[in-house]
């Protein structure tokens, strides 16, 4: 179906070498990665156009929207700090779909949700799940891809936020406009589903990891993993990285109907066109980091993204064409820092140590994404008119942590086993 051939149907226990993967192999894989990370990534993106909606219908503060996004980011953290301690235990592929069907339950029960608090109980079930499946994809990309095409293959698994942005977000807005915001999950949960039926007969089993580390006691292994330098410096660039993005990211929509002008039937023009166009800055950037080098790629991006960020939170009431690209280009420079960071953070840990590795580091993530959240509830206020103040403050803080990580990833260092696979490297110590 996605061209593992007749030999892994007929065996299903046959190994998909990490080592070796063909290239029908390779796409394939991350073709059905993407879907993943489609579904999960959209699932944390619907939220936040929908804000408006759910001011409106809940009667609460852009403070208590910002709880709706924490609720999801807190339970993945929680929960990718407890599967850090045995998630490299067993094959990828059985975690894997264990935790998407998980998912997809939590997905479900946010369709179902009929009031505000239990809206955030339903986020915080899917949470708890979708964060550990977003850190196990990226610990299979790190498995399988060497770190001379990773760049490229982030690119391709991190489109999904592009495809999303384009497909899943105004799909997800007209159902809640025609029927109601409870839709969007439903449809969501459904196609989760699929894909997870999909996932059963595609995957192969991942089991290179195991070698070698299989008998090593949990504590031990985590131990490794949290006490390691380059580990640790990692998951201190992880929050940085994540933090700069979601000081700004959530309020989006809300600031471009309070403030901008945008009606909310208008606000699917700006993930169209965002994630139109990062569906193809992403893969580009992620082929130009391969080719110059991640960390000079990471440099760059983070140094353009800070124009946006200012222009972006501070926009007044402009046409919508203006918006849009002003949005635009945020999604761009933002998702750009995010492909090369990703591939030298996968690049610090051993294979068999990457799964607890990146459901440590995925915790760190969303503990950074709702804490910048919850920081930009409390900062941002909102006049007797409705419209957001403070807006700025967020973007100038958003600004000085986005040059904390280029101070940040000039530490982080490859592990010698990931440096065997990028043998040409742009300058010396970069990769």
């Amino acid at each position: 179906m996605f061209g593992y051939g007749a030999a892994s149907l007929m065996n299903p226990d046959a190994q998909f070498s990490a080592a070796t993967p063909s290239v029908r192999n390779e796409r394939s894989l991350l073709l059905l990665l993407a879907a993943i990370q489609f579904t999960t990534v959209l699932d944390f993106l619907i939220i936040m156009p929908l804000g408006p909606q759910y001011i409106r219908v809940f009667h609460i503060t852009p403070g208590q929207f910002g709880l709706i996004v924490s609720a999801y980011a807190f339970s993945a953290g929680i929960f990718g700090v407890v599967a850090g301690f045995f998630l490299d235990r067993f094959d990828r592929k059985t975690a894997l779909l264990w935790l998407f069907a998980g998912f997809a339950v939590g997905t479900f029960f946010c369709a179902l949700a009929p009031t505000y608090e239990l809206l955030i109980a339903a986020r915080f079930v899917a949470g708890a799940f979708g964060g550990v499946v977003g850190a196990l994809v990226m610990a299979i990309v790190g498995d399988v891809i060497p770190l001379a095409r990773r760049g490229a293959a982030m690119g391709m698994v991190m489109s999904a936020f592009s495809v999303a942005s384009i497909c899943g977000v105004p799909v997800g807005l007209a159902l809640a406009s025609h029927l109601s915001w409870h839709a969007p999950f439903l449809a969501l949960a459904a196609i989760s589903v699929v894909i997870l039926l999909a996932g059963v007969w595609v995957l192969p089993p991942l089991r290179d990891h195991l070698r070698g580390g299989a008998r090593e006691e949990t504590m031990a292994r985590m131990r490794v993993i949290l006490s390691e330098g380059g580990h640790q410096r990692a998951f201190l660039f992880t929050a940085v990285l994540t933090f700069t993005s979601f000081l700004v990211v959530p309020y989006i929509s809300n600031y471009m109907v309070a403030n901008a002008g945008l009606t909310e039937k208008q606000l699917p023009y700006i993930y169209l066109c965002g994630g139109l166009t990062t569906l193809f800055s992403m893969n580009l950037i992620g082929r130009w980091a391969d080719r110059v080098g991640k960390r000079r790629a990471f440099v760059v991006m983070s140094a353009l993204c800070a124009v946006p960020i200012v222009a972006l939170t501070n926009l007044p009431r402009v046409p919508v064409a203006l918006a849009v690209t002003v949005s635009t280009v945020f999604m761009v420079c933002m998702s750009g820092r995010f492909v090369p960071g990703m591939a030298l953070i996968t690049a610090t840990v051993e294979a068999r140590y990457r799964g607890g590795f990146m459901s440590i580091n995925s915790a760190v993530q969303q503990f950074a994404s709702g804490l910048a959240a919850f920081l930009s509830g409390l900062i941002i206020g909102e006049t007797a008119a409705g419209a957001m103040t403070r807006y700025w403050l967020a973007g100038a803080m958003a600004v000085a942590m986005a040059f904390v990580g280029v101070y940040l990833v000039q530490f982080l260092t490859p592990h010698p086993e990931n440096m065997v696979s990028e043998p040409l490297l742009p300058v010396a110590g970069d990769v």
